[in-house]
């Protein structure tokens, strides 16, 4: 349901009938090759993975489903990760994929959005530079028309206003920060609305701060529903999305965290042993996907090999590039710790 075109209409695919599916199911199966990815809002959880079931038995090929914690039904994903394994018993071939940190929306003033989008004075300035734009929210009055005016837009656009569930990202960032840190926390130690922390708060950084709002995968406040997703043997682990979303997401990084959160950096629960990690993010999701001659460090495979510097590795904090086509914008976030990437024996990165 989120997924949608500039002019607001939803996607094709919402609504893509079982017979269409099934005539792509069919052709999956002449080809012997291939799988099944599908992204479902699960409204109706038995009826949709009714019709799962039927394109993996059709396909004769694996299906993936995105499998995420939502805010509305915190635990609909556990009813599903036990349909999933029934699957598997019953000798179909279906995961459910996951991501190892919160779906998140990055707000920022250079980003494409930031808790002020819906008041009229940002409106006003919003087509400008962000050099113009950042000069006028720092001019006090217009702090102060800003902070005095309200949201218009839809209820959706309003999650940008969500104080007790939005935070400061830092750098480095932290994707599972204490509820104590979130905006509205600070705005009651401090004694000023969270509208006026959120303001300060963007303006930092010459205007290159980010608030980091999570959206899935942390009705807890907390990720501890993302360690019993990733430790489900009918889970893999993806949804990195490298190259979407580009001016409010950046989880081309999922897999570094993966890596050094899991593993070495978590502070509020249990982790998992490195190797075991490095496992799931190279052989099971060859495997997964039926690439049978990488995954492994094996004489005859595939050398595509990236060397870390486990002590070293880290994320830094996202930043906006201009070099897209016409100068348009994108998130990048930048890591250390890989020394060298191999593919077929050959050192593509140093």
């Amino acid at each position: 349901l989120n997924h949608r075109t500039l002019d607001g209409k939803h996607i094709p695919t919402l609504r893509a009938e079982e017979a269409e599916l099934t005539e792509i199911a069919h052709a999956m199966r002449e080809a012997g090759a291939g799988w099944m990815q599908i992204v479902s809002d699960f409204e109706d959880q038995d009826g949709e993975f009714g019709l799962f079931r039927r394109l993996a038995a059709e396909s004769a090929r694996p299906v993936t489903i995105t499998l995420l914690q939502s805010d509305t039904r915190p635990d609909g994903w556990r009813d599903l990760l036990d349909q999933i394994g029934e699957a598997n018993q019953a000798g179909l071939r279906i995961t459910g994929q996951v991501r190892s940190r919160p779906t998140s929306v990055l707000l920022g003033l250079e980003l494409s959005q930031n808790p002020f989008i819906g008041r009229p004075s940002y409106k006003r300035i919003a087509h400008l530079p962000f050099a113009e734009r950042l000069g006028h929210l720092r001019d006090p009055a217009f702090r102060g028309r800003i902070l005095a005016e309200a949201f218009e837009g839809s209820r959706r656009g309003r999650r940008v206003e969500n104080w007790d569930r939005m935070f400061p990202l830092g750098d480095p960032p932290d994707y599972e920060p204490t509820p104590d840190k979130s905006i509205a926390a600070r705005a009651a130690r401090e004694g000023r609305t969270p509208e006026e922390v959120a303001y300060d708060l963007l303006l930092e950084r010459d205007g290159k701060a980010i608030l980091y709002l999570p959206v899935t995968n942390y009705a807890a406040g907390n990720l501890d529903v993302v360690h019993d997703m990733i430790a489900d043997p009918n889970t893999l682990l993806g949804l990195g999305d490298g190259g979407a979303h580009v001016g409010i997401m950046c989880d081309a990084t999922a897999t570094s965290y993966t890596i050094t959160h899991w593993t070495r950096d978590r502070p509020r629960g249990s982790l998992f042993p490195v190797s075991w990690i490095i496992k799931r993010l190279t052989a099971d999701n060859a495997s997964a996907i039926g690439l049978a001659d990488r995954g492994l460090l094996r004489r005859g495979m595939k050398a595509d090999i990236n060397i870390l510097d486990y002590d070293r590795l880290r994320l830094g904090s996202p930043e906006i590039v201009y070099d897209l086509p016409a100068g348009g914008k994108r998130l990048v976030q930048r890591t250390a710790g890989f020394d060298a990437t191999i593919v077929s024996g050959q050192v593509v990165y140093r």
